[in-house]
């Protein structure tokens, strides 16, 4: 039997931040928990930040993954938000590093791909295929955890298809193994 593996996806926001925890054994994958780290615009920015990281940090040290997925910075034409967005990232970033956690980056575009099929995906299609993917009954919420959970996802689907190529086992080309 196959170890299992675990891997957080963070969706990163100032105002919310969504992860989720997903364990991988083979090709099988099974939500653990996920959510949302949410700040109050009131208060400081560098209390805002200290409560991301102090909450991302007490779920790295709850659920022990191995890697973390996180979505890079899509720029909306919107600097403020973007700089907002990097500040959680960075936070998540750091609170990763300290657990020695392998930090993995998809664009949202990328996640959308392997999760959905296609990187143009509305967040309904991207809530519709993590609720498939990983057997739930409901639909996560809010939908920052349920990026999140896209993101291990995404992860988990390109480590297992990498692990494969490296083995031999890739993509069939041209002719080879039909018969």
């Amino acid at each position: 039997m196959q170890e299992e593996f675990r891997i957080l996806g963070v969706d990163p926001g100032l105002a919310n931040s969504g992860w989720g925890i997903i364990a991988v054994q083979g090709s099988k994958l099974r939500p653990l928990a996920y959510g949302s780290i949410s700040t109050d615009s009131k208060e400081e920015l560098p209390l805002r930040l200290a409560r991301i990281y102090d909450e991302f940090a007490a779920v790295i040290l709850k659920y022990v993954p191995a890697e973390l997925s996180i979505e890079t910075i899509y720029h909306k034409g919107n600097p403020k938000s973007s700089l907002s967005t990097a500040q959680a990232r960075g936070v998540a970033l750091v609170a990763a590093a300290r657990s020695s956690l392998v930090v993995n980056e998809y664009a949202p575009s990328a996640i959308k791909q392997a999760v959905v099929g296609t990187g143009s995906a509305t967040k309904q299609q991207v809530q519709f295929m993590v609720r498939s993917l990983l057997e739930l009954n409901h639909t996560p919420e809010p939908n920052h955890a349920a990026d999140a959970l896209a993101a291990a996802i995404c992860h988990a689907h390109l480590r297992r298809y990498n692990g494969l190529v490296q083995e031999g086992r890739g993509l069939v080309s041209g002719t080879e193994g039909r018969g």
